[in-house]
C-alpha cells in the first residue's frame, strides 16, 4: 500500500510540475506536445494493456523526425539518425510499465522465458563491438549509441509484451490491432499507387522505404496465410481474403525485389504445407506460379528483369555477357567488401555502424559484429525458429495455431528478405516482429500453464509466471528442446 501511495506522489508531482511549464509557456506547440505528453503518461500509468494498443498503431503509422538535418536518403548512406513518434511513445511507455512493476509487483519486470539468454548475448556482442571499435576510433560515439539503442528498442518491445500480456484473449486482441494496422498500411500504399513509381509506408518522406514497407507486409501477409490455412482459427474468413487481397496489392506495388523472392519462399512452403493437408491447393498454386509471367502486372516483370537488362552504367558486375544492375551489383559487393573487413577484426568485427553502409543483414552482422556477433545473431535465429516450432507443435487453440503457423512462415520470408536488406535492424519491420514474437511465446506458456494445471502441478516449476507465489502455481511444461538443452 505504501508503495502504491509513493507511485501516486510521483505521478502528481510530474503532472503539477508539467502543468506549471505549461503556465508559463507562451509557445502553442509545447503546449500541444505537453498536453499529449501528459495523455499518454495518464493513459500508461492507467492501462499498460491501453498503451500497447497505442504503441501497435504508431509503429507504421508514426511519423519520424530526421536529427542531423540531411536528408532521408543520405540519412541511410550516411548514418543519419531517424527518431519517430514510436520511440518517444515507448520511451514513456517502458519507464511507466517499469515504475509499475517495481513498485506495484515486487519482483523482477522481466519474465524469463527460453528466448532471454540469445537475446541479451546478442546485444551484449553488439554493444561490446561497437565499444571496442569506439575506442579504436572507427565508430564516431553519438552515431554508434542511437543506432545500439534502436537494436534495444526492438527487443524491449518483446521484453515488455510478453511480461505484461496475462491471457489468451489478451494475445488474440493485440494480434488483431497488429492486423488492423497493416490493413491500413495496404490501403494507404494503394492509394499511391497512382502518383508514385514504387509504394512505401506512411510518413517516409519523399523518396520512401519500399523495400521496408515490402518486408513488413510479407511478415503481416504470412501470418493471415497461417490464420487462412488452420481450420476454425477465425469465426469468419471474408475479412482476412480481403486483407489478404488488399496486402498482396501493396506488396506488388513496392516492387521490391527482395520482397518478392521472399513472398515465392513463403508461397513455396505453403505449396509444401498443403501438399499433406489441402491436396488440391498446391497444383493450383503451382499452375498460377507457373503462369505468373503472363497474368503479372507490367511494372513487376518490367522490374524483374531489369536485374539483367539495365542500361550500360558504371557499377554494374559482368558475369560473362549478363550485366547485373547496379542496386544488386552493390548487394553483391558487399559480400566480398565484408570479408576483407571481417578478416581485418575477425572476433569482435569493427563495431556497428563502424563499416560502410551494406544493404544486405548477414555480411553487415559479420562485418560489424565478428565471428562473435554473427555466432550471437545465428543462436538468436535458431532459438526464436525452435521456439516458435514448438509453440505451433504444442498449441492446441485454432487461432494460437494459426498464429504461429504464420509466424513460422512470415519469419521464413524475412529469413531470405534479409539477403537484399538489413532486415533485422529495420524498426518498421523489427518492432511488428518482436511483437508477433512475444505473442507467440506468452501464448505458448499461458497454453502450457492451463494444460499444467488440468493434469497437476509440479513439485518446482520449470519457468515461473511474474508476480505468482512459485508455490501454488502450476509449472509451464518446457518443449523437449529445452529439457534436452539443459541436460
Amino acid at each position: 500500500m505504501e508503495a502504491n501511495k509513493g507511485l501516486l506522489i510521483i505521478v502528481a508531482l510530474a503532472l503539477v510540475g508539467a502543468l506549471s511549464v505549461l503556465i508559463v509557456s507562451n509557445k502553442p506547440n509545447v503546449l500541444l506536445q505537453a498536453f499529449f505528453g501528459l495523455l499518454l503518461l495518464v493513459v500508461a500509468f492507467l492501462s499498460t494493456p491501453a498503451s500497447l494498443y497505442i504503441l501497435i498503431f504508431s509503429m507504421l503509422l508514426g511519423p519520424e523526425f530526421l536529427v542531423g538535418g540531411l536528408e532521408r536518403g543520405g540519412a541511410a548512406l550516411e548514418r543519419g539518425i531517424t527518431l519517430r513518434f514510436d520511440d518517444f511513445l515507448l520511451v514513456i511507455i517502458g519507464f511507466v510499465w517499469l515504475a509499475k512493476t517495481a513498485f506495484f509487483k515486487q519482483s523482477a519486470p522481466f519474465l524469463r522465458t527460453p528466448l532471454n539468454g540469445p537475446i541479451m548475448f546478442y546485444i551484449a556482442m553488439a554493444a561490446v563491438s561497437t565499444l571496442v571499435g569506439t575506442l579504436e576510433g572507427r565508430v564516431k560515439g553519438m552515431t554508434g549509441f542511437f543506432f545500439l539503442l534502436k537494436y534495444y528498442e526492438y527487443m524491449f518491445i518483446y521484453f515488455m509484451v510478453v511480461s505484461s500480456v496475462e491471457t489468451q484473449k489478451q494475445v488474440k486482441h493485440l494480434l488483431i490491432a497488429g492486423l488492423a494496422t497493416c490493413f491500413l498500411v495496404s490501403l494507404f500504399a494503394i492509394s499511391q499507387i497512382p502518383g508514385v513509381e514504387r509504394v512505401s509506408a506512411p510518413f517516409e518522406g519523399e523518396s520512401g522505404e519500399p523495400n521496408t514497407l515490402g518486408g513488413y507486409l510479407v511478415f503481416m501477409l504470412a501470418i493471415v496465410t497461417g490464420l487462412l490455412l488452420t481450420k476454425g482459427s477465425v469465426p469468419r474468413r471474408l475479412p482476412l481474403f480481403i486483407f489478404l487481397i488488399a496486402g498482396a496489392v501493396g506488396l506488388a506495388a513496392t516492387l521490391s525485389r527482395a520482397s518478392f523472392v521472399a513472398a515465392g519462399i513463403v508461397v513455396l512452403i505453403v505449396m509444401g504445407h498443403a501438399m499433406f493437408r489441402k491436396p488440391l491447393l498446391a497444383p493450383v498454386i503451382f499452375i498460377a506460379l507457373l503462369a505468373s509471367p503472363w497474368w503479372a502486372p507490367d511494372a513487376i516483370t518490367q522490374r524483374i528483369s531489369f536485374t539483367f537488362t539495365q542500361p550500360v552504367e558504371e557499377g554494374q558486375i559482368r558475369m560473362g555477357s549478363v550485366r547485373i544492375d547496379t542496386s544488386t551489383s552493390a548487394r553483391l559487393r558487399s559480400w566480398q567488401q565484408a570479408f576483407v573487413i571481417w578478416k581485418t577484426y575477425p572476433l569482435l568485427g569493427a563495431g556497428v555502424t563502424g563499416t560502410p553502409f551494406m544493404d544486405t543483414m548477414y555480411p553487415r552482422v559479420a562485418s560489424e559484429t565478428g565471428t562473435v556477433g554473427l555466432v550471437a545473431f545465428l543462436i538468436l535465429i535458431g532459438a526464436v525458429f525452435r521456439m516458435g516450432f514448438a509453440a505451433h507443435r504444442h498449441a492446441t487453440d485454432p487461432f494460437e495455431r494459426g498464429m504461429t503457423l504464420g509466424f513460422l512462415l512470415g519469419f521464413a520470408g524475412l529469413l531470405v528478405h534479409a539477403i537484399g536488406a538489413n532486415t533485422f535492424i529495420i524498426v518498421r519491420i523489427m518492432e511488428p516482429f518482436w511483437l508477433v514474437t512475444a505473442l507467440v511465446v506468452r501464448g505458448f506458456m499461458i497454453s502450457q500453464a492451463k494444460q499444467q494445471s488440468e493434469t497437476g502441478p509440479k513439485t518446482q516449476p520449470d519457468i515461473p509466471i511474474q508476480g505468482e507465489a512459485r508455490a501454488t502455481r502450476p509449472a509451464l511444461v518446457r518443449p523437449s528442446w529445452v529439457e534436452h538443452r539443459n541436460r
